[in-house]
């Protein structure tokens, strides 16, 4: 096989951080019935006839990361989980756990992990996203990619962290789109596309025109309908 023309180490692919108004499902599995019982809401599904168990927790159900960062866990209280990536909130709560029940096994899903992407794409909307990771080329791919006015060299990704909203300027057309610190898109981030100039003029153009169209609309209607 043809080696690749071109090799480069990411450097800039990070874990999504976990933010307050999350919501994560987890779930915890043991070979303890009742311990299942108390660290999943009370919801218990027996697998097989064996004397194991695992314990599923509603689909409607999840934790919502509170505004100081925390979620409150079944017999652990409160635990702080913003600024923490899924594996680190894993571990945490596999530790905790590990004081009550034996061998613990911790699931963590990000619910509502989503990005919005507006302006000059095919689709405009708000994309879940299932998979917790996504970077920017496959976000346009879910918009439908640019209109034939999306301004390439451009690219406005808007970033909430902490309570400070960044904003980030992205070229598509230059190689270190890869390198971008926002390449790599996380949970809630907004990507806006700009129009080029010869959009907004035409789009300027359009409403200027618009009082004059539908003044002689009303005079041609008011001509049909007094000449009938």
């Amino acid at each position: 096989m043809r080696d690749a023309d071109y090799k480069e180490v990411i450097k800039n692919k990070t874990d999504p951080e976990i933010q307050p108004d999350d919501l994560l499902s987890i779930s915890v599995s043991s070979l303890n019935p009742e311990s299942n019982v108390l660290f999943n809401n009370g919801v218990l599904q027996t697998v097989g006839s064996t004397s194991s168990a695992v314990a599923t927790p509603r689909t409607s159900d999840g934790y919502l990361v509170n505004t100081d960062g925390t979620i409150n866990f079944p017999v652990l209280g409160k635990v702080t989980v913003a600024g923490l990536t899924k594996d680190q909130v894993t571990e945490k709560l596999t530790l905790e756990i590990k004081k009550s029940v034996k061998n613990p096994i911790v699931n963590i899903r990000l619910i509502n992990f989503k990005v919005t992407i507006v302006g000059e794409v095919a689709r405009p909307s708000t994309f879940n996203v299932p998979s917790e990771r996504i970077n920017l080329i496959e976000a346009l791919g879910l918009a439908g990619d640019l209109t034939a006015y999306g301004k390439r060299n451009n690219i406005l990704v808007v970033r909430e962290k902490d309570g400070t909203r960044s904003t980030f300027r992205i070229n598509l057309e230059s190689k270190d789109v890869f390198n971008s610190p926002v390449f790599y898109l996380q949970q809630n981030d907004i990507v806006y596309v700009e129009p080029v100039k010869s959009r907004i003029q035409q789009t300027n153009g359009v409403t200027f025109y618009l009082p004059f169209v539908s003044l002689v609309l009303t005079i041609v209607t008011a001509l049909i309908v007094f000449t009938k």
